[in-house]
């Protein structure tokens, strides 16, 4: 069950009318007919964001196997080196991070960040769309359900600890959020808002006629002000790297409140790198950097709350191994998924490393999977959520009972 509010539609029960004055900077008026969140019943307060990255990341590109004596050869011009004036940080004795991530480096010294790397879905084909479907759904083939697993997660939380809504974050509810528990959206207005003055007429107006919507839309303009502030108008010459942070900003002041949501969903478009990628300095550098302020956004409108977090980042597959004609990657198999958050156990990169040896690779062309991505978000849902691991097998991630929650992700 959905209800949101943004920047140009609204999807509740209220007449044409009303729904015209929930437009706009209430954004979040629904937020009051909400229940709200009953606090861990051992003092914890978790919080989950999930991040997709749509189109693909190059899991070799972003952190890389320099250890690797194949490595080398199989990225050629865009591959990451230690040394030299792009070089990239070592992580340990392997694998070396994209220079463009100073912010998740420091998490990952900090140990609380961790990379799970030779990661995929069960899916084995090279459709965005199927792929998707599939990280998204939970499922183990695209086009079985019209919901999520994260949806299914929060109607599968433990009693005293269910989150009874959750922040779907952007113009449409990813599917990974979408399915009967009560979700609510968000999106970064770029429209012009009311002034204070005609708000403050608005709520005045149905305070006498509908004092239920005139509460609720009060709400909304206090929610929407604390997620968008002065720092979150739109700017001039704005891009991709300055939307990450957005987007990350106004979704980390919404979930910092203490009756504000705690688990979101959003995705961030645009890593379909075929041509021009670019190693330390192109196009795959621009967005990481994006990534990376994302990251640095949640943790510091988080607050207090970091502590308390998990932010799972994930993608529908890996590109290839070898660099094609134009600089770039193609659809792939396996990547990586990266974790981050006062509550990560991190400071690793957890790998069953399957070599770059072309015998070694997927079809002669791709990194050969050894991690089911499910497993990871299995041990992450199990152990910072408490969601059991009959139910996940059973509910959240169906008919994937042989499919095992990874431990030791959670602090």
């Amino acid at each position: 069950m959905e209800t949101r509010m943004d920047c140009c539609e609204s999807r509740t029960s209220f007449p044409a009318s009303r729904r015209a004055l929930l437009l706009g900077g209430a954004s979040f008026a629904a937020w009051a007919y909400l229940p709200k969140f009953a606090r861990a019943a051992d003092g914890r307060d978790p919080r989950l964001i999930v991040v997709i990255l749509r189109g693909a990341l190059d899991g070799l590109a972003t952190v890389a196997p320099v250890g690797d004596p194949d490595y080398a050869a199989l990225h050629g011009s865009i591959a990451l080196t230690a040394d030299g004036p792009h070089a990239a940080p070592m992580l340990d004795s392997f694998f070396a991070l994209h220079p463009s991530m100073p912010e998740f480096a420091r998490m990952y010294r900090e140990k609380h960040a961790a990379v799970i790397h030779a990661v995929s879905t069960p899916y084995r084909d090279r459709s965005h769309f199927d792929g998707q479907d599939v990280l998204e759904s939970g499922f183990a083939g695209p086009g079985r359900v019209q919901s999520g697993w994260l949806n299914r997660a929060l109607e599968a939380l433990p009693k005293g600890q269910r989150v009874t809504s959750a922040l779907a974050v952007g113009p449409t509810t990813p599917l990974v959020l979408r399915g009967a528990a009560p979700t609510v959206g968000w999106a970064p207005v770029a429209l012009p808002q009311a002034d204070d003055d005609t708000a403050t007429r608005l709520v005045e107006l149905y305070r006498h006629r509908d004092p239920a919507l005139a509460s609720a839309l009060s709400q909304g303009l206090q929610l929407d002000k604390a997620a968008q502030g002065d720092d979150m108008k739109p700017k001039p010459g704005g891009n991709a790297v300055a939307a990450m942070r957005q987007v990350a900003r106004g979704a980390a002041k919404l979930m910092a409140a203490d009756d504000g949501p705690r688990i979101a969903a959003l995705a961030f478009d645009g890593w379909d790198t075929h041509a021009n990628e670019g190693g330390p300095v192109g196009r795959l550098a621009f967005l990481l950097s994006g990534l990376d302020g994302a990251f640095a956004e949640f943790e510091s409108g988080l607050g207090e709350r970091w502590r308390d977090t998990v932010v799972v980042v994930a993608t529908e597959f890996g590109r290839t191994a070898r660099i094609n004609g134009t600089e770039g990657t193609d659809h792939g198999t396996g990547t990586i998924a990266l974790l981050a958050g006062g509550a990560v156990k991190g400071g690793r990169v957890i790998s069953d490393w399957p070599g770059l040896k072309p015998a070694n690779l997927y079809e002669n062309r791709d990194l050969k999977p050894t991690t089911d991505l499910r497993a990871a978000i299995k041990g992450v849902l199990r152990d910072h959520l408490g969601i059991a691991e009959r139910v996940l097998a059973e509910r959240v991630f169906p008919e994937s009972v042989a499919v095992k929650g990874m431990t030791g992700l959670i602090a």
